[in-house]
């Protein structure tokens, strides 16, 4: 058998778990395991995965990155250059 625990929750965040219900009958129990389950990633990270996160620290320690200001400057700097080509232009690239 199940141990019962009491807890105590704010208003807003019982409504919450009401709009997370799958159907009006589901308890409060299954909404937070559920909610609990899909928060875990049971996956663990990749040996590949591992190194291209430290490679991708290693470069922001070192100062080798992109601004956000920069990033949408080469961005808008390629629109201006591509609203400037005519259609055939960008056809026969």
């Amino acid at each position: 058998m199940a141990a019962t625990t009491t807890i105590c929750l704010e208003p807003e965040v019982k409504e919450l778990l009401n709009g997370l219900k799958i159907h009006p009958q589901e308890s409060y129990n299954s909404v937070v395991k559920r909610l609990a389950t899909n928060a875990y990633d049971w996956e663990p990270l990749s040996e590949e995965s591992i190194k291209q996160i430290e490679e991708g620290l290693r470069d922001y320690r070192e100062g080798k990155y992109f601004t956000r200001e920069e990033v949408w400057g080469e961005i808008e700097r390629e629109r201006r250059e591509r609203a400037g080509k005519t259609k055939v232009e960008e056809c026969t690239e």
